[in-house]
């Protein structure tokens, strides 16, 4: 018997029963998007604004010609900048993670919630799929991070094919274009041949930060503000790189199987 077969058998199921059950989502301790905390703010403060290497927090002015900050959660690389800048905790470090949001913007950070987030069932999306989901991944100009991430999905701890969800090496074979990177002019065609190769009913999920919004280089020579410039998304999930679990969530968010958990730039309490 190979060595690596009966180490296998020794450690046992290594498969985590999350998220159908309640177990471990195997990001424990992992830092999330910063939380941002209004009541906190100094006036005239700039300390977060002036850190946020892509853009997602700026400094607005109101028609009285009073300072407000707007955050865009769909350009955010969380790298924490604006945490380690903050005099006050106005920008605090979290573990959220699950940004999947179904409109682009729910990404983005508001004053108050009416409500809670829709959840927003799509019979469509039911019907079509039923218990099952293929996908076809296209990197659109990644450096990739998202793909190191998607990779894990497929690894015993994860085991994406319990829930129903594979990889497809072929268009043709996929209800869902999952795209990463900047969506580079270079791959703006690939990408689109990729799409009209694909059966209808079809669905396209922006995985990353770069392809929700261009990320810190957006607009530049190489390529635009995100997917959404070219396609239809269904499902936006942001992140530096999004992490296997917010992957999981997202997906299931798009099978109607887990909830919408963002709305106002903010994880609902």
């Amino acid at each position: 018997m190979p060595i690596w077969t009966l180490y296998g058998i020794r450690q046992g199921l290594a498969t985590t029963s999350w998220p159908t059950k309640t177990g471990a989502d195997g990001q424990q301790g992992l830092l999330g998007f910063p939380r941002y905390h209004p009541e906190a703010c100094q006036d005239g403060c700039h300390a977060c604004a002036d850190a946020c290497l892509p853009g997602a927090i700026q400094i607005n002015t109101g028609g009285t010609g009073s300072e407000y900050l707007s955050i865009d959660y769909g350009k955010c690389i969380v790298c924490q900048l604006c945490t380690e800048a903050c005099p006050t905790g106005a920008m605090e470090k979290s573990q959220d993670w699950a940004f999947g949001v179904r409109h682009r913007d729910d990404l983005r950070w508001v004053e108050a919630l009416s409500s809670p987030p829709a959840i927003q069932l799509k019979e469509k999306i039911k019907s079509a799929f039923g218990r099952s989901l293929h996908i076809r991944h296209v990197d659109a100009g990644s450096c990739n991070g998202c793909e190191s991430e998607l990779q894990a999905l497929n690894n015993p701890f994860y085991n994406l094919h319990r829930l129903g969800i594979f990889f497809t090496p072929s268009p043709r074979f996929a209800d869902l274009l999952l795209v990463t990177g900047l969506v580079t002019y270079a791959m703006r065609d690939a990408l689109l041949e990729t799409y009209n190769a694909m059966p209808e009913p079809r669905w396209v999920m922006a995985t990353g930060t770069c392809a929700v919004s261009g990320g810190a280089v957006a607009g530049g020579y190489a390529c635009g503000h995100g997917i959404d410039e070219i396609l239809p998304v269904d499902i936006y999930l942001p992140g530096c790189p999004p992490n296997p679990a917010a992957m999981i969530q997202a997906l299931l968010l798009l099978l109607n199987r887990d909830k919408q958990r963002v709305a106002g730039g903010r994880i609902a309490q």
